[in-house]
């Protein structure tokens, strides 16, 4: 083998190796596909999303903050509607190419129980998520999170902080029902979304 091949070669496993990484989202932890047992997750086959059952889904947690326009938010503030809860960076490419899906599927769906928020992370000035937002046109709420205190709140195997864009569906009774560790087409995010917005919240007392 020559010696400029060499480098050609290594070149080309470089660039496959990068768009591999923009496909299946800005992940350092290479487990973004498999589900925990502890958290009634069954893994989606062939890329689908992991999901949870009704009588196996964990509680989500108390997460609360300041978006990105100043304003006071939580997700307890949404109990009662299904929520999509998107986590993402100005910084990962895979999350420029899924937030207007997001925005798309969330126009759709306005007025429908449906509530969409996102967690803001590891930017470390708020200006560049602002600026992301604004450029891709994001009118939903996305709670500011840099360090990823709420992320870390998740309980153990729900949520890889280290896999970005990962999308949860929360049910009208605050769990955790659905969940993607990569970036989403419109269409991937309705089919995690309809089967749970098709759900009734549980009555008071039976939870």
């Amino acid at each position: 083998m020559s010696g400029t091949t060499r480098p050609r070669l290594r070149l080309a496993a470089a660039v496959a190796a990068a768009a591999a990484l923009a496909l299946t989202g800005c992940s350092s932890s290479g487990s973004s596909g498999s589900a925990d047992a502890q958290t009634g997750f069954i893994a989606g086959k062939g890329g689908a999303p992991d999901t949870a059952a009704v009588g196996h889904r964990k509680q989500a947690p108390e997460i609360s903050g300041t978006t990105l326009d100043g304003a006071k938010a939580a997700l307890s503030d949404y109990r009662g509607k299904v929520v999509v809860l998107n986590v993402w960076g100005s910084w990962c490419n895979p999350c420029r190419a899924e937030a207007p899906m997001l925005q798309q599927v969330w126009d759709a769906h306005k007025g429908q129980d449906v509530q969409f928020l996102g967690i803001n992370t590891r930017d470390t000035d708020p200006a560049n998520a602002v600026r992301f937002e604004q450029e891709k046109g994001v009118t939903f709420p996305s709670l500011y999170d840099p360090s990823g205190t709420q992320i870390l709140k998740f309980p153990k195997g729900t949520l890889n902080p280290q896999s970005i864009p990962t999308t949860l569906i929360i049910d009208r009774d605050g769990k955790v029902a659905a969940r993607a560790m990569r970036a989403l087409s419109a269409d991937d995010i309705e089919a995690m979304l309809k089967p749970v917005l098709a759900e009734q919240a549980t009555p008071a007392g039976q939870q």
